[in-house]
C-alpha cells in the first residue's frame, strides 16, 4: 500500500511503572532513551499522595534519564482523604493524571480509596 508515511519521532507513553529506589536503575534509562513524554503510575511503597512526593519522584526519575529531553509526569494516587486543595495544587505544577486503584486490584494498592 502505498501513501504518506507517518513517521513517529519521539512517541509519549501514558502508562509506565517505573517502581522506585533501585529498580530506577533498570527502568528510566531504557524508557527515557525512547519516550519523550511519560506518565508515571503512582502505586509505589509508599504511594505518591501527595503534590511535594510526586515533585520529588520526577526529580528522582529526571536523575537516571539518559535524555534531557526526557519529561516525566508522575500522577497522583488519589485516597479516601485527598483533598481538593491537594488535587488543584497538583494540577497547577503542570501535572495531568491521577489514578484511582480498587483496594488490593494490583501491585502496591492497599493504599486505597474506600468507599
Amino acid at each position: 500500500m502505498s501513501g504518506p508515511l507517518l513517521k513517529i519521532r519521539r512517541p509519549d507513553d501514558w502508562h509506565v511503572h517505573f517502581r522506585d529506589g533501585v529498580a530506577l536503575d533498570t527502568t528510566v534509562k531504557p524508557i527515557s532513551r525512547v519516550f519523550g513524554r511519560v506518565v508515571a503510575m503512582p502505586n509505589l511503597q509508599p504511594p505518591v499522595t501527595t503534590t511535594e512526593e510526586a515533585i520529588n519522584y520526577r526529580e528522582r526519575l529526571l536523575s537516571k534519564s539518559v535524555d534531557r529531553l526526557f519529561s516525566p509526569w508522575p500522577s497522583l494516587y488519589l485516597t479516601d482523604t485527598t483533598s481538593f486543595k491537594e488535587i488543584n495544587e497538583f494540577a497547577a505544577t503542570g501535572f495531568i493524571a491521577a489514578k484511582l486503584y480498587p483496594a488490593h486490584a494490583t501491585t502496591n494498592s492497599s493504599s486505597v480509596y474506600r468507599q
